[in-house]
């Protein structure tokens, strides 16, 4: 591969995803749009990035940034919003996105979508996925789709956000604390991307990228209660009084904690169905939450994920 488009690049998983293909292709030359420069001012260190402030949402500027790539990553998501703006990132963005590769030449696609993606799914989250899903498999492009249970590491918003919770509350309330997870390290997933981006033969194939545990979401919010030096009593919250907690977290300024729509995809555990290769199908050993975590939960510990880039390329 001499060039990629990773759309998303700059995000949580995306960062992974860049360093892991800069690491893995020296020469690789990666294309990173972004609303907005300084979102993606992390990645300017890894050699040959490029980041383009662009619109992905727009069809011209899409087939603009993929002509002459050799494959696509789209990473691109959100967690809240209305049915729209699901509708709108999940569902006709890959529609955009399959046009805009045809007609750039572009044949090969890495999709992340996940776990528990259904049309009869109960949130507007999974639902939306599943409909960005079905829009790529008919869109006739050599695409490999990845369905991810629960994503944790350095500057993740599931740790970290417990953590920070339990540093300021002496109990937490805590709706769906039954729900079961397979907690996945974003760099497992990230290997899993650049290992079917490698190998043609997982065009038009799913693979689930799950964690080797499977835990309940009151046991993920111990570990990370445990490990920040916080750990607080739980108070279960029944699913009437959940939603309640939902709907006044969404009318709180800024970007909600949790709103009604996280609370219905929390119905569907995140846990592999069997039913699909794993990671351990594409020669990957994933790591327990236990075993990372302690790198930068542990008080006083700080992020270092890009050191190692930082230390080369100065």
């Amino acid at each position: 591969m001499k060039k990629v488009l990773v759309l998303g690049g700059s995000g949580f998983v995306g960062r992974s995803v860049c360093e892991q293909l800069v690491r893995r292709y020296p020469s690789l030359h990666l294309v990173v749009p972004t609303r907005r420069a300084p979102h993606a001012g992390h990645l300017r260190i890894l050699p040959a990035a490029e980041i383009v402030v662009a619109d992905v949402h727009d069809p011209v500027a899409l087939t603009a940034l993929a002509r002459g790539c050799d494959a696509v990553v789209n990473l691109v998501a959100i967690l809240h919003g209305k049915a729209a703006d699901f509708e709108a990132v999940h569902r006709r963005l890959p529609e955009t996105l399959t046009r805009a590769m045809h007609a750039a030449g572009v044949a090969r696609l890495v999709h992340v979508s996940a776990l528990g993606a259904a049309s009869y799914a109960p949130s507007n989250y999974l639902r939306s996925k599943a409909a960005g899903e079905d829009a790529l498999k008919a869109g006739g492009l050599a695409v490999t789709i990845l369905r991810p249970s629960l994503v944790f590491g350095e500057g993740d918003r599931l740790l970290n956000l417990f953590a920070r919770l339990q540093a300021i509350a002496p109990v937490l309330p805590l709706a769906a604390s039954h729900v079961h997870f397979q907690p996945v390290w974003v760099e497992d997933v990230a290997a899993a991307i650049v290992k079917v981006l490698e190998d043609p033969s997982w065009a038009g194939r799913t693979v689930e990228c799950c964690g080797p545990q499977v835990m309940s979401l009151s046991e993920i919010v111990r570990l990370a209660g445990r490990l920040s030096g916080h750990e607080r009593p739980q108070i279960a919250l029944p699913w009437w009084a959940a939603r309640v907690q939902a709907f006044l977290l969404e009318c709180l300024p800024g970007q909600p904690l949790m709103s009604r729509d996280n609370l219905d995809s929390l119905r569907v555990p995140g846990v592999a169905s069997g039913r699909q290769p794993g990671l351990a199908d594409l020669g990957i050993t994933p790591a327990a939450i236990g075993a990372v975590a302690p790198g930068y939960l542990a008080p006083g510990q700080g992020p270092a994920r890009l050191d190692g880039w930082r230390s080369l390329h100065r």
